[in-house]
């Protein structure tokens, strides 16, 4: 564990309704069809298909629960935020879901070994101390659970194009521990866990070029994205994802 000292701040000012009213949620659409409905719809079908059957699942920093209310007839959902919006949002949108106002770098409130599956969506990159909460989750999970997250990819291939302080990355100042893929993979199996899939989920931050229309561009370099998404598969390579997913599986 880092020591107190050496930890980044959390700017906790940002968090609340106002958080999902700027940075990466304010600029794209939610609604059916939008890339926000396809991706929550994609990591339902990943949990689905990599965790255990049945059991609790535990999502850290539920957001707008969206992803509960997927997967709350498949589990025993818990879901925890920092922000009391995204609770009352999430109880509205997974209704058979428990949730808490909780953050997430304190998990004693949980049992050992108590849950099939916890779920971190662009949550690790909000925390001071993520090596810890990983090492929380593993303690949550029984053998053989799964541990999913998604966080960004500083090192994407084209982010070279991009400004990295007003990028979808950049731009959002609740990032304080953006890593690369290896940093991640190197705490995550040093917990014990085993990586099962860690993969790219496209090139979406467009624009990239000065020259294309933004929408040509996302059609053409959000294809390979489209295609894992509707297949459900883990084919994109890191290099071509703005977020790195991550799947992994406790061992014992």
């Amino acid at each position: 564990m880092m020591q107190k000292d050496t930890l980044p701040r959390v700017p906790l000012e940002e968090y609340g309704e106002q958080y999902f009213q700027r940075y990466n949620y304010a600029d794209r659409p939610l609604g059916r069809f939008s890339m926000y409905w396809f991706a929550r719809r994609y990591y339902a079908a990943l949990v689905r298909r990599f965790a255990p059957k049945g059991g609790k699942l535990l999502e850290l920093g539920c957001g707008l629960g969206h992803l509960l209310g997927l997967l709350q007839d498949d589990f025993t959902c818990i879901g925890i935020d920092i922000a009391e919006y995204s609770v009352q949002q999430t109880k509205l949108n997974a209704p058979k879901a428990q949730v808490f106002v909780q953050n997430a770098d304190d998990l004693s409130m949980f049992e050992t070994g108590a849950f099939s599956a916890v779920v971190a969506l662009h949550l690790l990159e909000h925390l001071p101390d993520p090596k810890h909460t990983i090492a929380e989750v593993h303690r949550l999970l029984k053998p053989g659970g799964l541990f999913l997250f998604a966080t960004p990819n500083p090192i994407y291939s084209l982010r070279r194009f991009k400004n990295p302080k007003t990028d979808a990355i950049g731009k959002d100042p609740t990032h304080i521990n953006v890593q690369p893929p290896a940093q991640w993979r190197a705490w995550v199996t040093w917990q014990g866990f085993r990586v099962l899939r860690h993969f790219g989920d496209g090139l979406w931050d467009v624009p990239y070029l000065p020259i294309l229309p933004a929408k040509l561009q996302f059609a053409l370099f959000g294809l390979p994205a489209l295609v894992q998404v509707v297949t459900r598969t883990t084919f994109n390579p890191l290099a071509l994802g703005v977020n790195q997913v991550c799947i992994a599986r406790k061992e014992r």
